[in-house]
């Protein structure tokens, strides 16, 4: 089993697979250094000022110069990103062969829409209700049998002195997840005072199922929680109608994302989502990866996949439109990654998206979304959304994602409103924390299976979670949501 990855065939360094000791050898090069696991190691001399090549692609640039066999980190290489870029179109589509789908046990909703849990939410329209959403949780689990899967709320401090465009995030996106098939009923819970009114959500909200969606102004009743249990019930008569059924994953949304990365996401984990994204989209499925932030410095491996001008031109907006924000607030565009991606292995911006990306596949891009807007076309889907592991998401659930593939390298426990699988990037970290990973990738590094191979392996496993199985953060109540915010608050 090799101790070192050489991924492309162009690149100048080579990234290890475990904690690798000074003198081992590879590819005739002897490391001069201890090289922890998921950093890189030059395979031939890099001076001063030239760049550094991994995944066939520059990460960055030497700042001294570099000798074969000498670690190659933050302390002798930095990034090249600086502001906007103007992107050029140069299309390379090539679409998958279609393959037959595979199936799962989903709901069928009223609208026709597929759903793979059955759940009653309660959505808080603002922050000063989230306790007693949290008490009507707690008091109503007796509402939670037959087919229903679980009673739930989503706080957040928001829906209140918010103003502009924070104020119609917020609104956006709570109607956006009750519109969300995992939900089989939703009790919409106000104060009745808040600057979100009953009026604008519902304007937001657009047509709704006065059967599935029940609303509640504490302010307008005398005890809110024996009025809330009350319109609960109605929402459990109805979700309990609904019932298990065979129907294709050509109907799933899956959302994917990373978080805690290290050097070997890039090399197991995220190829095993992309090759999975791939099938999926194969299958007539749909799936959606966002981070904006971690596209910067990875753009070709995007851009020329576009599946038209249209579609480019989105997608460039995006990219550039998410520059412009953070220079509107004086924040470099490259201020990541964070400490543990760097503990991890992963040195620079470029070097942090080239593996992100990896969650895409190779498939064309056929749509670019905006916070808050649903899922409409079946493939690859690019979504407006920062890199931050709640914000983006709490945005992949209210996208219609029906489950999110999370990547990681260091581990997280955390779970989105849709049913969260981790996906670790190493065994080390899938056997320490088992009570967190629902899929180790790890055995790719370990040689005992391939990226196909993992890639079929995974999608199994989404069709069990589909199907009905829990996810660790599940199993352990683990769900909450994070706004997107950028603004004043009153």
């Amino acid at each position: 089993m090799p101790d070192f990855i050489h991924i492309h065939e162009t690149d100048n360094v080579a990234v290890a697979l475990r904690p690798v000791a000074k003198g081992t050898e590879f590819l005739g090069v002897t490391a001069a250094e201890d090289i922890p696991q998921g950093h890189k190691m030059a395979l031939k001399p890099i001076a001063n000022g030239e760049m550094v090549v991994k995944y066939g692609l520059y990460i960055g640039h030497a700042t001294e110069d570099i000798a074969p066999g000498q670690w190659v980190h933050t302390h002798n290489m930095k990034t090249n990103l600086s502001g906007e870029v103007e992107y050029t179109y140069d299309p390379k589509v090539v679409f998958p062969e279609p393959i037959p789908a595979k199936t799962f046990m989903g709901y069928r909703r009223k609208d026709g829409r597929a759903a793979i849990r059955n759940e009653i939410w309660i959505i808080p329209t603002v922050g000063c209700v989230n306790d007693v959403a949290k008490a009507m949780v707690r008091e109503n689990q007796d509402l939670v049998s037959g087919t229903i899967d679980g009673l739930y709320t989503f706080t957040h401090p928001f829906g209140c002195s918010q103003t502009g465009h924070d104020h119609a995030q917020t609104r956006k996106l709570l109607a956006a997840l009750t519109r969300h098939p995992n939900a089989g009923a939703v009790l919409v819970l106000s104060l009745g005072c808040e600057n979100l009114t009953h009026d604008q959500f519902l304007a937001e909200l657009g047509d709704y199922d006065p059967e599935r969606v029940k609303f509640l102004t504490c302010q307008e009743v005398e005890d809110e929680l024996a009025a809330g249990r009350e319109l609960l019930k109605e929402c459990a008569a109805y979700a309990g109608r609904f019932q298990r059924e065979e129907m294709p994953v050509s109907e799933l949304v899956v959302g994917m994302k990373c978080g805690g990365s290290d050097g070997l996401s890039g090399i197991t984990a995220n190829p095993t989502v992309g090759r999975f994204s791939d099938m999926l989209g194969a299958m007539g499925g749909a799936t959606v990866l966002t981070e904006v932030p971690e596209m910067f410095g990875a753009e070709n491996f995007l851009m020329d996949r576009c599946v038209d001008k249209g579609v480019f031109e989105k997608a460039a907006g995006m990219l550039n439109g998410f520059k412009d924000y953070f220079i509107s607030h004086n924040e470099v565009v490259y201020d990541n990654p964070s400490p543990g991606n760097k503990q991890g292995g992963i040195t620079t911006l470029e070097d942090k998206s080239c593996g992100c990306v990896q969650k895409g596949g190779t498939a064309p891009i056929m749509d670019v979304i905006g916070y808050g807007e649903a899922v409409t076309k079946k493939g690859l889907n690019l979504l407006y959304g920062p890199g931050n592991d709640l914000v983006s998401a709490t945005a992949l659930t209210a996208a219609g994602a029906h489950l999110i593939l999370f990547t990681t390298g260091r581990g997280t426990p955390f779970g989105a409103p849709a049913p969260t699988m981790k996906i670790a990037t190493n065994t080390p970290l899938a056997t320490k924390k088992a009570g967190w990973i629902d899929f180790n990738a790890g055995v790719v590094a370990d040689g005992t299976r391939t990226i196909p191979e993992a890639a079929a392996d995974l999608m199994e496993l989404v069709c069990e979670v589909a199907s009905g199985k829990q996810t660790r953060a599940e199993e352990k109540g683990f769900r909450e949501i994070s706004i997107f915010k950028d603004g004043v608050v009153l």
